[in-house]
């Protein structure tokens, strides 16, 4: 059973953080990409559906094991006339059929996935040949100073924010699990501390 601190605490922390304008605007880069059925891997408390074009989308279908995230995602502003669907589930054992999905979305998930690799290749498992995956992720920076600084705090950190790791490579990750990696853009996100904010994003191709 879920503790007090998950179901109360923590969600409005996760709101705050994963919310706040300069993450909403690494959302915004990736997620109107997204077309054909698709995916969408810990679709959290939702802040992704306002960003989905519905002419370009025929449905969207996002997974959560957390039921108060589920909760909150049936719940949160989507354009007019966006399919939505929402299901229990994790990243690591998707509940579809190979090859059901023209891509899939991943937005500041694979850092709290118990483990990205199976994630990721559940992701490669679902996509139709030739589908994508859209993905916007921190995770381990390429200074030397900041990662060391990442290493000491995320024991701490991953116990206070719901299993988000730090340090957690993310366009290597990508290419080891047999994606293509169509295009990619790096930065520190503004006005975010550095040790939470080096971000990756970009989308690539399922063999």
């Amino acid at each position: 059973m879920a503790s007090f601190y998950d179901r109360f605490i923590l969600p409005k922390l996760l709101a705050c953080a994963c919310s706040s304008p300069p993450m909403m605007k690494q959302r915004a880069k990736i997620v109107p990409r997204a077309s054909g059925r698709v995916l969408e891997l810990g679709i959290g408390m939702g802040l992704n559906l306002g960003f989905y074009d519905p002419r370009k989308v025929d449905a969207v279908v996002g997974v959560d094991p957390a039921a108060e995230l589920r909760a909150a995602a049936l719940a949160a502003p989507r354009p007019e006339g966006l399919r939505v669907r929402i299901e229990d589930g994790t990243a690591e054992a998707l509940p579809f059929e190979d090859r059901a999905f023209d891509c899939v979305v991943c937005t500041f998930t694979l850092c709290s996935v118990h483990t990205p690799a199976k994630a990721l290749a559940e992701a490669r498992r679902v996509l139709k040949p030739a589908g994508r995956l859209l993905f916007c992720e921190h995770g381990l920076a390429p200074d030397a100073d900041i990662a060391k600084w990442q290493r000491r705090v995320e024991p701490i950190w991953s116990r206070i924010a719901g299993g988000c790791h730090l340090t957690r490579p993310i366009a290597s990750a990508i290419g080891e699990a047999g994606f293509k990696l169509d295009w990619l853009e790096t930065m520190y996100v503004p006005r975010t501390p550095r040790i939470a904010g080096w971000n990756e994003w970009g989308a690539a191709l399922a063999d």
